[in-house]
């Protein structure tokens, strides 16, 4: 089947979800074509069963805002009429099934039918869908999409109560590749990071508020009192000029290490021994998954479909949103010996393979020829 795919390239959640999904389509055979406005993060190699095409937004004095969605449909009429597409595939509601609405009118008065698949990956619909100003655009993708399904229980059950949605919504959760994962990096190199008596705490995010980056710096200047440690926080975003400071003021900026974006996040978290979610938000909570298969136990909130990854006392432990003395004691609790530490990060990898991709594409494809066979409907 070929197959387009539209996301965000960037290193969100989302963008990775596509890009790795693609990727594992393209290694059982299918045709894959990314659009996007640059290549994706994670695509790190094409093929001949792998393409890119870039979306170009042309700047004219009479725009303010360069209009990416005009831009967008428009290459997805190009690219499906060229490479005789099956099916489009779209991560995001706002902008991308806007979009590809757009693009299913434009083709369907040539009489060419290519039927949509939506996946909702959370903040288009927790944070910008709720907006006054997008949730009517958001509501009208989603009931114009030919199948939509979603990260997680959570998400689907916030889609439905928020929106006006007409149809059914499909749980297909996450997933991780548990066999990129089966053997040890020989350059991982603790010493590089701590000494052999402390134990490393990791906080992977785009630095957002909805990240509770603060929580973190303070859950950690709560365990370094009771364990030696360190904290790595990587990634870019609004709070990480905050979190410094805050670092300073509570006088542990010797024992954080921010690293910025990093593509080499498995030999980061190769030698960490915790890893930090206390989000306001997740909709599936991807960095913890990434975290427990390799091996690191989560202490996480209790938020949005966190709990469906994260098994409290199994994979790590869960808190109430905001709860930072709680969290900080289940961390000492794991952290403190080694024996504990050790059971949750078998535990963590165990919960994970849960997620292995390869249970999950098929998934996809059960849902790709559904919508495939169903193409004529609406003709």
């Amino acid at each position: 089947m070929k197959i387009a795919i539209v996301c965000y390239p960037t290193f969100g959640g989302s963008g990775v979800v596509a890009t790795e999904l693609g990727i594992a389509l393209a290694n059982r055979g299918h045709e894959i074509h990314f659009i996007t406005y640059k290549q994706p993060v994670r695509l790190e190699l094409l093929s001949n069963k792998i393409f890119f095409h870039e979306v170009h937004v042309p700047e004219y004095p009479l725009f303010h805002y360069q209009p990416y969605e005009l831009a967008l449909s428009s290459k997805l009429v190009d690219t499906i009429k060229l490479h005789k597409i099956d099916l489009l595939h779209v991560h995001y509601a706002i902008p991308h099934a806007y979009a590809g609405y757009m693009a299913k009118k434009m083709l369907e008065e040539e009489g060419i039918y290519v039927p949509m698949i939506t996946t909702l990956h959370g903040t288009d619909i927790t944070l910008v869908g709720k907006h006054p100003f997008y949730k009517p655009a958001v509501t009208f993708s989603i009931n114009q999409s030919d199948v939509v399904t979603s990260v997680s229980e959570s998400l689907k059950q916030g889609t439905l109560e928020t929106f006006d949605i007409h149809g059914d919504i499909e749980v297909i959760p996450n997933f991780i590749d548990a066999k990129k994962y089966s053997t040890s990096f020989t350059d991982c190199q603790r010493s590089n990071m701590a000494t052999e008596e402390e134990r490393i705490v990791t906080h992977i995010s785009n630095f957002r508020k909805v990240k509770r980056i603060p929580d973190v710096i303070k859950i950690f200047s709560k365990i370094q009192l009771e364990i030696p440690a360190k904290l790595i926080m990587v990634g870019e975003g609004p709070e990480k000029a905050g979190a410094e400071r805050l670092c300073d003021e509570l006088g542990i900026a010797d024992k954080v290490i921010f690293l910025g974006n990093s593509n080499e996040i498995d030999k980061i978290l190769c030698f960490s021994d915790l890893f930090l979610l206390p989000s306001q938000s997740e909709s599936f909570g991807l960095a913890a998954l990434e975290a427990m298969i390799n091996k690191v136990p989560v202490i996480s909130s209790n938020a949005g479909g966190i709990p469906e990854v994260n098994t409290e006392g199994v994979s790590g432990f869960l808190s109430d949103v905001g709860d930072i003395n709680d969290m900080a004691s289940k961390a000492i609790t794991i952290l403190k010996n080694d024996s504990v530490l050790e059971r949750f990060k078998l535990n963590a990898l165990k919960e994970a393979q849960r997620f292995d991709i390869q249970k999950v594409v098929p998934l996809y494809e059960e849902v790709y020829e559904r919508a495939y066979n169903s193409r004529f409907k609406d003709v």
